[in-house]
C-alpha cells in the first residue's frame, strides 16, 4: 500500500505528515517507527496524521505518534506546521484564525502569511498550563513548585508542567555540557512521572531569553519542543526568572512565547515543508 506524505518541521522538530482527507493508513501505530528512522527512512520525531474535523467549527484534527509509535496529544512545533498544512492547501477558505482539534483539546491558530502567499509563521493558543500532579500527571505535589528527584547519583531539582504532555523543567549552568542523553532518559523514566515525561534542560541567557535542551519521551532528543518551550515559560514566569514574554533559542532556531501567569500560554514559531514522496 503506497501512501503519500509530507516532510514538515517547526524550528527543526520534524514529522512525516499524511493527509488523511484523501488516504487511511491501516496501522499508524507501525508506520510512526517505520517511517522515522533516521538512517533507514524518511526520518522524523514521528508521524502526524491530519485528519477531518469531527466537530464543527474546527479546520482540522491532528493525531500523533512519537518515532517509538507511542501516541501524544499535543505537539506545539507539529500543531503550526498542520496550520499550514490545511491553510497552503485551501482548506480553512482562506481563513487565517481558525481552530484546530488535538488530542489534548481545542488550540487556535493564526497564520502569519508570506510573500508566496503561503503559511510563513504560525501563532498557537496552547491552551493553560497543568499544575495540579493528577493533570500532569506526577507523584511529585506539583502545583507549580520546584521539586527535586535523583537519578543516577545526581540530584535535579526541576518544575512540573503540564501541557497536553507532561514536562519537568530544569535550569541548568550550561545547556551545551549538560548531559542531557545521560540524564534525560532517566528523567523521562522515573517513577515520580507514571506517563513517562519530556525533560527541559535550561539555561538563562538574559532577564527574557533562555536556552533549551529537550529529551523527549518516545522520541530522544528533539531539535525543538512547542509543548516543552510552552512549559519553561510557564516555569520561568513561576520561579521569577521571566516576566512571561521570553524568547526561547532551540537547537532548531527560536521561538516566542507569552504567559500572563493565568491564561493560555502563546507561542510563535515557523512552519516549514521540505519535500514530499511516496511510502511503500
Amino acid at each position: 500500500m503506497s501512501i503519500e506524505f509530507v516532510k514538515m518541521h517547526g524550528t527543526g522538530n520534524d514529522y512525516v505528515y499524511v493527509d488523511m482527507w484523501s488516504q487511511s493508513v491501516p496501522d499508524p501505530v507501525q508506520l510512526a517507527i517505520d517511517v522515522s528512522h533516521r538512517h533507514f527512512a524518511v526520518g522524523s520525531d514521528g508521524l502526524i496524521l491530519v485528519a477531518k474535523p469531527d466537530q464543527e467549527g474546527f479546520a482540522g484534527r491532528m493525531v500523533m505518534y512519537n518515532a517509538d509509535g507511542s501516541e501524544s496529544g499535543m505537539c506545539g512545533n507539529g500543531l503550526r506546521c498542520v496550520a499550514k498544512f490545511l491553510f497552503d492547501r485551501g482548506r480553512t477558505g482562506g481563513a487565517t484564525e481558525f481552530k484546530l482539534q488535538t488530542g489534548a483539546g481545542p488550540r487556535g491558530a493564526k497564520v502569519h502569511v508570506g510573500a508566496d502567499g503561503k503559511a510563513e509563521r504560525v501563532t498557537l493558543s496552547m491552551g493553560a498550563p497543568l499544575l495540579s500532579p493528577e493533570q500532569i500527571p506526577t507523584t511529585l505535589p506539583a502545583m507549580g513548585g520546584e521539586f527535586e528527584i535523583e537519578v543516577a547519583g545526581r540530584k535535579l531539582r526541576g518544575t512540573p508542567v503540564g501541557m497536553g504532555n507532561p514536562h519537568f523543567v530544569v535550569f541548568v549552568d550550561d545547556t551545551e555540557s549538560f548531559p542531557v542523553h545521560e540524564i534525560g532518559p532517566l528523567v523521562e523514566n522515573h517513577p515520580a512521572f507514571p506517563k513517562r515525561v519530556n525533560a527541559e534542560f535550561v539555561q538563562v541567557l538574559g532577564p527574557a531569553h533562555l536556552r533549551q535542551r529537550t529529551w523527549e519521551r518516545g522520541s530522544g532528543e528533539t531539535w525543538a519542543c512547542g509543548t516543552g518551550a510552552s512549559a519553561v515559560c510557564v516555569a520561568s514566569r513561576l520561579r521569577g526568572i521571566t516576566d512571561g514574554d521570553v524568547e526561547i533559542d532551540l537547537l532548531g532556531g527560536r521561538l516566542s512565547l507569552s504567559w500572563d501567569g493565568q491564561g493560555e500560554v502563546r507561542m510563535t514559531g515557523n512552519a516549514v515543508e521540505v519535500f514530499r514522496g511516496t511510502w511503500g
